[in-house]
């Protein structure tokens, strides 16, 4: 991992759209964050293609199904040598050991507790009687059982996950510097705030990718660590 911890979510339909940003930004971040989008639009290709910045790369694919399925699912992505994928921590712990056997040696695979976007009434809703703090807890504790690498969470819980499991490795996304928006985010801390607390990834996208001037961006993102 290289030693700054910003990771630029380039979740954008456009392959060429986000080459340009990661270039333009790639002397200020520490990795590229490749979700949903990106995966769907342009799959392994376009995996090929922003490895060739010399960036490491983070797949956020969020595998979640029976644990053959996600295993089989880790073992398609061996050949775009990912530094980190996650899986969803509620998929359960056969899910997540079969996940991590299935993942490359070089490959740490993490375990999404909470998304960001989810606060107490959306937890209450889908029938999750814990705040987002406990829920999160409980769920690093069953991905360190199951031999996970770590979590993601956000940096409302980062510090008290930190403290339960010293060693483990923690992206924290839905980070917003202090004049930034929240966006659909609900549960957010300034970067500063989560590296403090003990992550070792700061998922970064809107704040820099939607800037003005993303280069200005995220300079003074970079300059807050």
């Amino acid at each position: 991992m290289n030693h700054n911890p910003v990771f630029l979510a380039l979740d954008m339909p456009r392959l060429d759209a986000a080459e340009a940003l990661a270039r333009k930004v790639a002397g200020h971040i520490g990795g590229i964050k490749l979700g949903l989008e990106f995966f769907c639009a342009h799959g392994h290709h376009g995996v090929h293609e922003l490895h060739k910045l010399g960036l490491p790369v983070f797949l956020d694919l969020k595998l979640h199904d029976i644990p053959n399925t996600v295993a089989a699912a880790m073992q398609a992505i061996h050949v775009l040598e990912p530094a980190i994928v996650t899986v969803h921590a509620a998929g359960g712990r056969a899910m997540m050991e079969d996940a991590k056997a299935a993942a490359g040696e070089n490959t740490k695979v993490v375990g999404v507790t909470v998304l960001t976007s989810l606060d107490d009434d959306d937890l209450t809703a889908i029938g999750v009687k814990a705040d987002p703090n406990e829920q999160a807890l409980r769920l690093a504790e069953l991905a360190h059982s199951a031999g996970l690498d770590g979590i993601v969470c956000s940096g409302h819980e980062v510090g008290a996950v930190h403290k339960q499991w010293k060693d483990g490795f923690f992206v924290v996304p839905g980070l917003r510097p202090a004049e930034s928006g929240n966006g659909d985010q609900k549960r957010i801390v300034t970067p500063r705030q989560a590296r403090d607390a003990g992550a070792g990834v700061l998922v970064i996208g809107r704040p820099i990718s939607r800037a003005e001037d993303p280069l200005a961006a995220a300079k003074a993102i970079e300059a807050t660590l």
